[in-house]
């Protein structure tokens, strides 16, 4: 399913998307959370006007667009998918807001007050690497605020089963927490949101069933087993509390 071509899926996945969100939740978000919840988070991330915020592995940048129209920050978004980087700076159009391509880490010099990382926080392998990165982008008392999803490790039987297994290296928060402390970031507010994101990959998985034949002529039947497939196991994940998905923000002291 792993490509750098972000439009088809973008356009095929946008009907399902929108129905799978209650009215007015869905913003161009390609994670499972809710338009409330990235509020919710920036809000403890205080972001607000002249707050610099760095989104990091932004996507189309939905939520980016999202907290710049609404709270006025100054917001780059960076994300290492070139297609992706051009659908957000078509979709920012009329919005004061950037968009780089980039691979993270490393980070690009320069000093934030908030550094975002909304969902991905799994894709690394060394998050001792990126945290030390983050911390030096930051200014001092700058806020890292992500959501994540925390749990084991996954097992060798579990590998075979996640489409893309390769991009999913699972935590506990505890050790999240402590790798965060070695690079001098402090958790200071965390949200257990398993039971919020669990109705949007169930809504989800409804939604591309019924708009199934549609989406595969536009993305390939095997991107599609696949996409489902991952959706279907992050659901049985999260319902069983194999996995917690959890809002956080940590401040650099």
């Amino acid at each position: 399913m792993r490509q750098d071509t972000r439009r088809p899926f973008v356009e095929a996945l946008h009907r399902a998307r929108v129905s799978a969100y209650p009215a007015g939740e869905f913003v161009g978000q390609e994670s499972f959370m809710r338009a409330s919840e990235i509020r919710s988070l920036a809000a403890r991330a205080g972001i607000g006007p002249g707050v610099d915020v760095l989104d990091l592995c932004c996507g189309v940048g939905g939520p980016g667009r999202l907290i710049t129209r609404e709270l006025g920050c100054s917001y780059l978004g960076l994300d290492y998918s070139d297609s992706a980087v051009a659908v957000a700076r078509e979709l920012a159009t009329g919005l004061d807001c950037r968009f780089e391509v980039a691979h993270v880490p490393p980070i690009p010099a320069g000093s934030f007050d908030v550094v975002l990382l909304l969902e991905t926080l799994l894709a690394f392998a060394d998050k001792d690497v990126l945290a030390r990165a983050v911390a030096a982008a930051l200014r001092p008392g700058g806020r890292f605020a992500s959501t994540l999803e925390a749990g084991e490790p996954l097992t060798a039987a579990e590998s075979l089963q996640m489409p893309d297994a390769d991009t999913v290296f699972l935590l506990p928060l505890q050790e999240v927490s402590e790798l965060l402390s070695r690079a001098g970031l402090r958790m200071v507010w965390q949200q257990d949101c398993s039971a919020a994101h669990l109705e949007i990959v169930e809504s989800m998985v409804a939604a591309l069933v019924a708009d199934g034949p549609a989406i595969s002529e536009q993305i390939g039947g095997r991107a599609m087993d696949e996409l489902l497939a991952a959706h279907r196991l992050w659901g049985s994940w999260i319902r069983a509390g194999r996995v917690r998905k959890v809002a956080c923000v940590a401040t650099l002291d």
